[in-house]
């Protein structure tokens, strides 16, 4: 399947790498060697090479992880975590994150360059970024310092994550 190319967007191909930069940055990555990359037409094509073991399955790897890209570069990507719980608070202070989780102690979390961390209100934490991957592993680390629990709810979740709810144990009687 080809790949689109919005405009401002540019494709660079070189030995065994591929670039991507748009308006919101550049990102890079390498290719596996079974894999031919192929720019024409504003589209780019990812094609298994002939003869190599495992050549269609990193086609469409290298096929995803470049329309990611080009996405990332273009438009960004966006993971959205809410805070359940009395008293569970986030709060920026300049690129620190400061979160309020029911321990004895606050958490501080720093905010890595590439990423940027907003906290419009004390219970939402928005996470952005053009690299698809590393915006899903820094939401996935703080919502890791509590993760929701199953019996009240309470605890980091991903907007709209649904969690399952178990049922408190009963006493029983004799």
């Amino acid at each position: 399947m080809p790949i689109g190319l919005p405009d401002g967007v540019n494709v660079a191909i070189g030995e065994g790498t591929v670039s991507v930069s748009g308006p919101k940055g550049e990102l890079r990555v390498e290719v596996h060697a079974s894999v031919e990359v192929v720019h024409e037409n504003g589209t780019v094509m990812c094609r298994p090479r002939n003869g190599a073991a495992g050549a269609p399955s990193q086609a469409g790897t290298a096929r995803s992880l470049i329309a990611n890209m080009v996405t990332g570069v273009y438009e960004g990507f966006t993971k959205e975590l809410q805070l359940v719980g009395v008293g569970y608070r986030a709060q920026m202070q300049g690129t620190v994150l400061n979160l309020s989780l029911g321990f004895s102690h606050p958490i501080e979390y720093a905010c890595p360059k590439d990423v940027s961390i907003e906290a419009p209100s004390q219970t939402r934490i928005i996470v952005r970024g053009t690299d698809k991957q590393r915006v899903g592993q820094i939401a996935a680390e703080i919502r890791a310092f509590r993760p929701p629990e199953p019996y009240k709810g309470k605890g980091v979740r991903y907007s709209g994550e649904n969690v399952a709810r178990k049922e408190a144990k009963k006493k029983q009687k004799q």
